[in-house]
Protein backbone atom coordinates (compact mmCIF):
# COMPACT_ATOMS: atom_id res chain seq x y z
CA UNK A 1 0.00 0.00 0.00
CA UNK A 2 1.36 3.69 -0.84
CA UNK A 3 0.39 6.71 0.25
CA UNK A 4 0.79 10.00 -1.32
CA UNK A 5 0.09 13.28 0.82
CA UNK A 6 0.27 16.80 -1.14
CA UNK A 7 -0.12 18.55 2.82
CA UNK A 8 3.17 19.83 5.01
CA UNK A 9 3.26 21.00 7.97
CA UNK A 10 1.07 21.56 11.24
CA UNK A 11 -1.82 23.21 9.42
CA UNK A 12 -5.16 23.10 10.88
CA UNK A 13 -8.46 23.01 9.16
CA UNK A 14 -9.29 25.95 7.30
CA UNK A 15 -11.97 28.30 9.26
CA UNK A 16 -14.92 29.00 7.15
CA UNK A 17 -14.96 31.75 5.08
CA UNK A 18 -17.16 34.81 5.50
CA UNK A 19 -19.91 33.84 2.09
CA UNK A 20 -20.38 30.42 4.03
CA UNK A 21 -21.30 31.89 7.22
CA UNK A 22 -23.39 34.70 6.11
CA UNK A 23 -24.91 31.63 3.76
CA UNK A 24 -25.14 29.62 7.19
CA UNK A 25 -27.24 32.71 8.67
CA UNK A 26 -29.25 33.48 5.89
CA UNK A 27 -30.30 29.99 5.84
CA UNK A 28 -31.25 30.01 9.38
CA UNK A 29 -32.98 32.95 9.55
CA UNK A 30 -35.07 31.97 6.99
CA UNK A 31 -36.08 29.04 7.91
CA UNK A 32 -37.06 30.28 11.87
CA UNK A 33 -39.07 32.95 9.88
CA UNK A 34 -41.07 29.98 8.16
CA UNK A 35 -39.74 30.71 4.40
CA UNK A 36 -37.88 27.69 4.24
CA UNK A 37 -37.53 24.36 5.06
CA UNK A 38 -34.63 22.83 6.08
CA UNK A 39 -35.79 19.32 4.37
CA UNK A 40 -35.89 21.80 1.21
CA UNK A 41 -32.63 23.18 1.57
CA UNK A 42 -31.59 19.32 2.12
CA UNK A 43 -33.31 18.29 -0.92
CA UNK A 44 -31.40 20.58 -3.15
CA UNK A 45 -28.14 19.77 -1.08
CA UNK A 46 -28.80 15.84 -2.52
CA UNK A 47 -29.28 16.98 -5.79
CA UNK A 48 -25.96 18.59 -6.43
CA UNK A 49 -24.56 16.03 -4.23
CA UNK A 50 -25.43 12.93 -5.92
CA UNK A 51 -26.92 13.88 -9.12
CA UNK A 52 -25.69 17.74 -10.85
CA UNK A 53 -21.96 17.23 -10.18
CA UNK A 54 -21.35 13.34 -10.62
CA UNK A 55 -22.68 13.40 -14.11
CA UNK A 56 -20.25 15.62 -15.63
CA UNK A 57 -16.98 13.11 -14.00
CA UNK A 58 -19.04 10.55 -15.54
CA UNK A 59 -18.90 11.82 -18.74
CA UNK A 60 -15.17 11.86 -18.35
CA UNK A 61 -15.16 8.15 -17.63
CA UNK A 62 -17.35 7.05 -20.14
CA UNK A 63 -15.35 9.27 -22.75
CA UNK A 64 -11.72 7.72 -21.03
CA UNK A 65 -13.16 4.32 -22.10
CA UNK A 66 -14.08 4.36 -25.29
CA UNK A 67 -10.76 7.13 -26.15
CA UNK A 68 -7.55 5.28 -25.86
CA UNK A 69 -6.30 8.78 -26.90
CA UNK A 70 -8.33 11.21 -24.86
CA UNK A 71 -7.86 8.32 -21.68
CA UNK A 72 -4.51 9.12 -22.44
CA UNK A 73 -4.19 13.07 -21.96
CA UNK A 74 -6.93 12.72 -19.45
CA UNK A 75 -3.99 10.60 -17.54
CA UNK A 76 -1.53 13.06 -18.41
CA UNK A 77 -3.00 16.08 -17.78
CA UNK A 78 -6.80 16.11 -15.92
CA UNK A 79 -7.52 19.86 -15.97
CA UNK A 80 -6.97 20.09 -19.37
CA UNK A 81 -8.38 17.18 -21.29
CA UNK A 82 -11.74 17.59 -18.78
CA UNK A 83 -11.88 21.46 -20.72
CA UNK A 84 -11.94 19.81 -23.89
CA UNK A 85 -15.60 18.74 -22.93
CA UNK A 86 -16.40 22.17 -22.39
CA UNK A 87 -17.37 21.46 -18.26
CA UNK A 88 -17.20 24.54 -16.64
CA UNK A 89 -15.67 24.70 -13.23
CA UNK A 90 -12.81 25.97 -11.00
CA UNK A 91 -9.00 26.10 -12.02
CA UNK A 92 -7.61 24.02 -9.23
CA UNK A 93 -5.14 21.23 -10.83
CA UNK A 94 -7.07 18.35 -11.32
CA UNK A 95 -4.89 14.84 -11.37
CA UNK A 96 -6.49 11.71 -12.38
CA UNK A 97 -5.63 8.56 -11.52
CA UNK A 98 -6.61 4.93 -12.64
CA UNK A 99 -7.32 1.86 -11.14
CA UNK A 100 -6.58 -1.54 -12.78
CA UNK A 101 -7.06 -4.78 -11.67
CA UNK A 102 -3.98 -4.41 -9.38
CA UNK A 103 -3.76 -1.18 -8.26
CA UNK A 104 -6.98 1.05 -6.87
CA UNK A 105 -6.73 4.38 -5.50
CA UNK A 106 -8.70 6.20 -3.33
CA UNK A 107 -9.13 9.87 -2.46
CA UNK A 108 -8.99 12.10 0.77
CA UNK A 109 -8.54 15.65 2.15
CA UNK A 110 -7.06 14.71 5.78
CA UNK A 111 -7.01 18.51 6.94
CA UNK A 112 -10.33 19.72 5.46
CA UNK A 113 -12.80 18.57 2.53
CA UNK A 114 -10.94 19.29 -0.96
CA UNK A 115 -12.42 17.89 -3.27
CA UNK A 116 -12.99 17.93 -7.35
CA UNK A 117 -16.36 19.78 -7.09
CA UNK A 118 -16.04 21.30 -11.11
CA UNK A 119 -16.57 17.42 -11.93
CA UNK A 120 -18.01 15.86 -8.92
CA UNK A 121 -20.54 18.52 -7.37
CA UNK A 122 -20.64 18.86 -3.81
CA UNK A 123 -18.45 16.40 -1.55
CA UNK A 124 -20.66 13.46 0.62
CA UNK A 125 -21.22 14.58 4.11
CA UNK A 126 -18.68 11.36 5.07
CA UNK A 127 -15.85 12.71 2.46
CA UNK A 128 -16.16 15.36 5.53
CA UNK A 129 -15.88 13.66 8.59
CA UNK A 130 -12.65 13.47 10.69
CA UNK A 131 -13.13 9.46 10.86
CA UNK A 132 -13.07 9.10 6.95
CA UNK A 133 -10.22 11.57 6.63
CA UNK A 134 -8.19 10.21 9.45
CA UNK A 135 -8.36 6.49 8.58
CA UNK A 136 -8.64 6.08 5.08
CA UNK A 137 -5.15 6.97 5.13
CA UNK A 138 -3.80 4.10 7.50
CA UNK A 139 -6.87 1.59 7.26
CA UNK A 140 -7.69 1.93 3.58
CA UNK A 141 -8.64 -1.76 3.18
CA UNK A 142 -11.01 -1.72 6.11
CA UNK A 143 -12.70 1.47 5.19
CA UNK A 144 -13.19 0.66 2.14
CA UNK A 145 -14.61 -3.02 3.11
CA UNK A 146 -16.84 -0.96 5.42
CA UNK A 147 -17.98 0.62 2.02
CA UNK A 148 -18.39 -2.94 0.99
CA UNK A 149 -15.71 -2.96 -1.55
CA UNK A 150 -13.81 -6.16 -0.75
CA UNK A 151 -10.28 -5.83 -2.61
CA UNK A 152 -7.74 -9.01 -2.99
CA UNK A 153 -4.84 -8.38 -0.77
CA UNK A 154 -2.65 -9.11 -4.22
CA UNK A 155 -4.46 -5.59 -4.59
CA UNK A 156 -2.47 -2.03 -4.06
CA UNK A 157 -4.17 0.30 -2.64
CA UNK A 158 -3.20 3.94 -3.29
CA UNK A 159 -4.29 6.44 -1.27
CA UNK A 160 -3.75 9.99 -2.44
CA UNK A 161 -4.44 13.03 -0.34
CA UNK A 162 -6.30 16.39 -1.95
CA UNK A 163 -5.06 20.29 -1.03
CA UNK A 164 -6.23 23.50 -2.02
CA UNK A 165 -3.31 23.31 -4.81
CA UNK A 166 -4.24 19.96 -6.73
CA UNK A 167 -7.47 17.60 -6.39
CA UNK A 168 -7.66 14.37 -7.37
CA UNK A 169 -9.99 12.15 -9.59
CA UNK A 170 -10.42 8.22 -9.78
CA UNK A 171 -10.33 6.58 -13.18
CA UNK A 172 -12.64 3.91 -12.03
CA UNK A 173 -11.61 0.08 -13.95
CA UNK A 174 -14.11 -0.40 -16.73
CA UNK A 175 -16.09 -4.19 -15.64
CA UNK A 176 -16.49 -6.60 -18.02
CA UNK A 177 -19.32 -6.89 -20.42
CA UNK A 178 -19.41 -3.06 -21.25
CA UNK A 179 -17.75 -3.34 -24.89
CA UNK A 180 -21.41 -2.70 -26.84
CA UNK A 181 -22.58 0.18 -24.72
CA UNK A 182 -22.40 3.51 -26.18
CA UNK A 183 -20.86 6.51 -23.67
CA UNK A 184 -24.43 7.89 -22.48
CA UNK A 185 -24.82 3.83 -20.97
CA UNK A 186 -21.75 3.31 -19.81
CA UNK A 187 -21.59 7.15 -18.32
CA UNK A 188 -25.07 6.00 -16.43
CA UNK A 189 -22.89 3.48 -14.72
CA UNK A 190 -20.82 5.70 -13.19
CA UNK A 191 -21.44 6.52 -9.49
CA UNK A 192 -19.89 9.44 -7.58
CA UNK A 193 -18.18 6.95 -5.06
CA UNK A 194 -16.36 5.42 -7.87
CA UNK A 195 -14.96 8.28 -9.00
CA UNK A 196 -13.72 8.91 -5.32
CA UNK A 197 -12.33 5.22 -4.61
CA UNK A 198 -14.73 4.01 -1.85
CA UNK A 199 -16.77 1.98 -4.87
CA UNK A 200 -16.42 -0.18 -8.16
CA UNK A 201 -18.30 0.43 -11.46
CA UNK A 202 -20.60 -2.58 -11.88
CA UNK A 203 -21.89 -4.04 -15.09
CA UNK A 204 -25.42 -3.88 -16.03
CA UNK A 205 -27.43 -6.79 -14.62
CA UNK A 206 -28.73 -8.67 -18.30
CA UNK A 207 -32.20 -8.27 -18.48
CA UNK A 208 -34.71 -11.54 -17.21
CA UNK A 209 -35.85 -13.40 -20.04
CA UNK A 210 -39.49 -13.58 -19.87
CA UNK A 211 -41.14 -16.76 -19.80
CA UNK A 212 -42.24 -18.04 -23.51
CA UNK A 213 -45.84 -18.85 -23.48
CA UNK A 214 -47.82 -21.93 -22.99
CA UNK A 215 -50.75 -23.65 -24.09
Amino acid sequence: MSHQHEHTGGHHPEPQPYPALRTRALESLLIEKGLLSSDAVDAVVRVYESDIGPLKGARVVAKAWTDPAFKQRLLADGSAAIDELGLDGNRNPLVVVENTSTVHNVVVCTLCSCYPWAVLGLPPTWYKQPAYRSRVVIQPRDVLREFGLELAESVEIRVWDSSAEQRYMVLPERPAGTDGLSEDELAALVSRDSMIGVAQVKAPMAPIPSPSGRG
